[in-house]
């Protein structure tokens, strides 16, 4: 079974995806202590209902970051609806038992990603790409992408990006086959505060790192899935 429900979107009534992106190295504690963090708040997230969590800890070996995801795997219940993406190793992904990968933009296609996925005997692996532009998003639809993570929206390493809502409305409304679109998900300086200026834009969900990572999870939550979509 797909663990996250991120097909494409038959109405603006749906509620709206959410999405974690890692990063233990934000968790102001030692590096011991940063992995349990990691793993609580992945744990908080499944709880929360996080449609997914995206393990993007690039600075780990192979062997580190399949220990971590199998860590990460055992952290969310089995009955959760919260999915398990692991950042751009797809060899990971599947030694580890994740539910899909998530590939930075220009590198290899959703499409070859999925064949890779279904050669191991694996199915209906979950499939997103980070994308910065129109044409990365319409790529990533045209190979079979499940959703696109499209940043950065309002700023990116503190630094304000003024067209990123203008970017993001390109996106969202970009020409598509028929059908309902696939989802784009916003990131980039996303809070709960500005997060419906991205829902009203066209985004069917919000990415984050600090927004989930540096609050309570279930407040944002609530918060998010309370705007209206």
């Amino acid at each position: 079974m797909c663990l996250m429900s991120t097909t494409r979107r038959e109405s603006r009534e749906t509620p709206v995806l959410l999405y974690y992106i890692t990063d233990r190295r934000q968790f102001a504690v030692s590096a011991k202590d940063q992995e349990r963090r990691l793993l609580e708040k992945i744990a908080e997230c499944a709880e929360a209902g996080v449609d997914c969590v995206q393990l993007r800890e690039k600075d780990l070996s192979p062997r580190e970051l399949e220990e971590l995801a199998r860590k990460a795997v055992a952290a969310i219940p089995s009955q959760s609806r919260t999915s398990l993406l692991l950042n751009s190793r797809i060899d990971v992904a599947l030694a580890a038992g994740v539910h899909g990968v998530h590939l930075p933009a220009r590198d290899l296609s959703p499409s070859d990603a999925r064949a890779i996925w279904d050669r191991a005997g694996k199915t209906c692996a979950v499939v997103g790409v980070s994308a910065h532009a129109v044409d990365e998003v319409a790529r990533a639809e045209a190979h079979g992408a499940d959703f696109a993570v499209f940043a950065p929206v309002f700023e990116k390493g503190g630094v304000a990006n003024p067209v990123g809502m203008g970017q993001l409305w390109q996106a969202c409304h970009r020409p598509h086959a028929a059908g309902a679109p696939m989802p784009v998900l916003a990131l980039g300086g996303v809070t709960p505060d500005n997060a419906q200026r991205c829902l009203d834009a066209g985004a069917a969900g919000i990415a984050g790192i600090r927004l989930f990572q540096q609050n309570d999870v279930g407040v944002t939550v609530e918060r998010l899935r309370g705007l209206r979509a």
